[in-house]
C-alpha cells in the first residue's frame, strides 16, 4: 500500500475600486470575492492511498471558495473524494467513482499554477467540480478521451433524482509537448428559475508553448440553455498570455468576452455582456511558495458590476502549494 498527501493554503486580499454594498466583489465570481479583507482563498489538504490496481483520493477545503460555491451543499468539507480502478495492465483504462475536479476547462480550482491570480469569468461559471462517474482512456501520449455520467452541472446532490444523469465527454490531443488541443462537452437538464430544461455546452482550448519563456492559451465556452421561451445561450471567448522573463518572475495577460444575453446562466437583475482585461504580475519565493498580484479591468453593457457599468478589481496573493 502506498501514501501520498499534499496540500494548499492560499490567502489573499483584494479591492473593488467601487465599493460592493454586500460581502462579495461581484455575484458572478466565485474565487478571491471578499471586498478589502484579508481572506483564506483555499485551504486544501489532499490525501492518496494506492494498492495494487485500485486507489482512493480525499481532499478536505476550506475558505471563501468553499463559501461561495457550495452554499446550496449539504456536504463542503470535502474537495475530492473518489475512489479509482485500473482496468488493464497497461494502464489505459481507468474508472473513477465520487467528487472529482470538474474535467471542463483549462484553470484549476487551486489556481497556483493558473496564468492568472484570479479565474476567468469564462471558469467561474463553468463547474469547479463534478460528482458521478467517470470512464478515462488513454491510448498513447498523444490522445486522451473520458466520459462522464453526473449528478448534474456542479452537484454533489443531484436536485431532482427523477431526471436523467448529465452526460460529459472529454477529448484532448497533444500532437507534441508543447501544444494541447482540448474538447470538452456537457448535456443534462438544468434548473432555469422555477423551471428546468436541457442545458447543451461546449468547451474549447488551445494550450501552447512557443518557447521556455512565453506560453498561451486560446479557448471559447459555447452554451445553450432550454427555457419556457426557447433556447438561450451564452458564449465566451479567451486569450491569455503568460511571459516567464527570469527564473523567480512571472507575467501574465488576459483578455476576456462573456455574453449571456438573455439570462441563460447567469440570472442576475440584468443581462450581463462584459469585456474584460487583467494584468498578473508573480514572484516565485520559492518551489513551494509564490506571491501573485492581479489588476483587472470589467466593462458592462448594464450596470451590473456593483451598479456602474465598469470595474477595476485589484487582488493580491500569498500562497503555498505542497
Amino acid at each position: 500500500m502506498r501514501f501520498e498527501w499534499g496540500g494548499l493554503v492560499d490567502t489573499y486580499y483584494a479591492y473593488a475600486l467601487r465599493e460592493p454594498q454586500q460581502e462579495q466583489k461581484l455575484p458572478f465570481q466565485y474565487n478571491y470575492n471578499r471586498h478589502n479583507e484579508w481572506a483564506i482563498n483555499m485551504a486544501l489538504l489532499r490525501g492518496k492511498v494506492s494498492y495494487r490496481n485500485t486507489y482512493a483520493i480525499v481532499a478536505l477545503q476550506a475558505g471563501t471558495y468553499v463559501e461561495d460555491n457550495y452554499a446550496q451543499e449539504s456536504i463542503q468539507l470535502l474537495n475530492e473524494a473518489y475512489v479509482g480502478i485500473v482496468l488493464d495492465p497497461a494502464q489505459k483504462h481507468r474508472l473513477e467513482v465520487g467528487i472529482m475536479p470538474s474535467y471542463i476547462g483549462f484553470e484549476s480550482v487551486t489556481t497556483f499554477n493558473n496564468y492568472t491570480l484570479t479565474r476567468s469569468l469564462l471558469a467561474d461559471n463553468s463547474p469547479y467540480f463534478m460528482t458521478g462517474l467517470a470512464y478515462r482512456y488513454q491510448p498513447n501520449t498523444h490522445w486522451m478521451l473520458s466520459a462522464w455520467l453526473t449528478n448534474g452541472w456542479q452537484h454533489i446532490r443531484k436536485p431532482d433524482r427523477n431526471s436523467v444523469p448529465g452526460i460529459g465527454t472529454q477529448l484532448t490531443f497533444k500532437p507534441k509537448a508543447t501544444h494541447t488541443f482540448n474538447w470538452s462537452t456537457y448535456a443534462g437538464e438544468e434548473a432555469i428559475g422555477l423551471n428546468s430544461g436541457m442545458r447543451w455546452f461546449h468547451n474549447l482550448y488551445w494550450e501552447a508553448q512557443w518557447s521556455e519563456e512565453c506560453q498561451t492559451i486560446v479557448g471559447w465556452d459555447l452554451g445553450w440553455q432550454k427555457a419556457p421561451e426557447g433556447y438561450r445561450h451564452w458564449s465566451a471567448p479567451i486569450v491569455m498570455v503568460r511571459y516567464i522573463p527570469y527564473a523567480h518572475w512571472q507575467m501574465a495577460a488576459r483578455v476576456e468576452y462573456y455574453t449571456d444575453p438573455k439570462q441563460a446562466l447567469i440570472q442576475e437583475a440584468l443581462p450581463l455582456t462584459t469585456w474584460g482585461v487583467s494584468g498578473n504580475v508573480d514572484y516565485h519565493v520559492n518551489t513551494y511558495c509564490k506571491l501573485r498580484s492581479e489588476v483587472r479591468h470589467l466593462s458592462a453593457t448594464h450596470p451590473l458590476l456593483n451598479g456602474q457599468s465598469s470595474q477595476w478589481l485589484w487582488t493580491t496573493g500569498l500562497a503555498f502549494m505542497f
